[in-house]
């Protein structure tokens, strides 16, 4: 059951990936909201400096007074919402920290004219001067990514997960456009430090795909056959630059090393395959006959197969046909979830010779084809429309 519910996500997300361009970072993830998205949800946000703590009585005073203690602060710059504050100079909210007085913090606040206060979030001087800031960039596009590109790996730590997210959810083709303003020996010196995280290496992967040449090669190919995981991660991303950079001839070592490769761990197979995916549905590096030559290795692996099945599918890879059908037929124990894609890849397949497949395997496995029309009422991939051909 575990099996068939990953194979539902698999036909959602190729499904979902066919039908419209990456409106992000395509191997990044954010983290959290931004602090754009958080201003844009609030009714007003200030900078304050904490000018009085809570007065620090004892537990049983605290539960006497059944009041939860607040700390005062001078408001010194309006962010937003002005129009709500009026003649207020002061705010009182709710502050468990021991913060110093005089330092500033991001207050934001709700429902006026009662406003509703956030927890304040201390700021350094630099997050001070950032905040202000975002409110003048542009909602969208290059100039937009340009502010944030400086503070990838700020030394202020929020403002590097800030500037991360961003990048995260902009539109890869906003990354695409950014490439004349990025700084690539900066870029290689993030890849190749073992301290950054795994989430933010794939950015700078993605990055380097786009203002890499061909002299960043040789440090590709050997962190694709290394033994280190560390070495390895963001796996996807790396395989994605390299391919980007290296065309269809850089396929044969990704066949080598992780698809043809039975030793080759899950994780390593499935970054290749998500590295594929991409390249067949958002670029015209490498053509989609030779990615399709590539995903068919993983026929030749039962237990893996049905993560490919539905992109052959999807690409219309007909000719995979009397191979999936043997598939089906030969499944056991150890491969069975491989009936069920199996089954949707003939649904989606206009030869009539799908259908007659059908009620063969049908009477071999009624329950899957079951399974199929149970799960997948429209055919599972069949309604995704093919890419355009490379």
């Amino acid at each position: 059951m575990f099996r068939l519910a990953t194979s539902a996500l698999l036909s959602l997300i190729v499904c979902t990936a066919s039908t419209s361009s990456l409106w992000a970072c395509p191997f990044c993830a954010a983290v959290s909201q931004t602090f754009t998205e958080e201003i844009d949800s609030m009714d007003t946000v200030v900078i304050g400096e904490l000018v009085k703590l809570p007065k620090k009585g004892d537990e049983k005073e605290e539960v006497a007074s059944r009041e939860t203690p607040k700390a005062t602060f001078q408001i010194v710059q309006i962010v937003k919402g002005g129009q709500f504050l009026l003649e207020t100079t002061t705010i009182e909210t709710i502050y468990f920290g021991d913060g110093q007085l005089g330092k500033p913090f991001l207050i934001m606040g709700v429902d006026p004219p009662k406003i509703q206060w956030s927890t304040p979030l201390q700021l350094t001087e630099r997050a001070r001067k950032y905040i202000p800031e975002l409110l003048a960039l542009p909602k969208e596009g290059v100039v937009r990514l340009e502010f944030f590109q400086k503070h990838l790996e700020d030394d202020d730590e929020m403002l590097a997960r800030d500037a991360y997210d961003e990048f995260a959810k902009a539109p890869y083709a906003t990354v695409l456009a950014l490439k004349p303003k990025m700084d690539h020996a900066r870029l290689l010196d993030w890849i190749q430090d073992g301290d950054i995280p795994a989430s933010r290496r794939r950015l700078y992967l993605t990055m380097l795909g786009v203002c890499g040449t061909n002299d960043d090669l040789p440090m590709l190919e050997a962190m694709l056959r290394s033994e280190d995981r560390k070495a390895k991660a963001g796996l996807d991303a790396m395989i994605g630059c390299y391919l980007t950079l290296k065309g269809p001839n850089g396929m044969p070592l990704v066949e080598e090393l992780f698809l043809k490769n039975n030793k080759a761990e899950y994780a390593d197979t499935y970054a290749a395959i998500m590295a594929l995916r991409f390249h067949g549905s958002e670029t015209d590096v490498v053509p989609k006959k030779r990615i399709l030559e590539g995903l068919r290795y993983m026929l030749d692996r039962p237990q893996l197969a049905d993560l490919v099945i539905p992109d052959l599918a999807r690409w219309e890879d007909w000719e995979s046909m009397p191979k999936l059908v043997q598939l089906f037929k030969e499944a056991d124990d150890k491969s069975s979830w491989v009936r069920v894609p199996v089954i949707n890849y003939l649904r989606a397949c206009p030869d009539p010779a799908a259908a007659e497949h059908i009620k063969e395997l049908e009477k071999i496995d009624p329950a899957a084809v079951k399974r199929a029309n149970t799960f997948f009422p429209f055919g599972g991939s069949a309604g995704a429309a093919a890419p355009s051909e490379s």
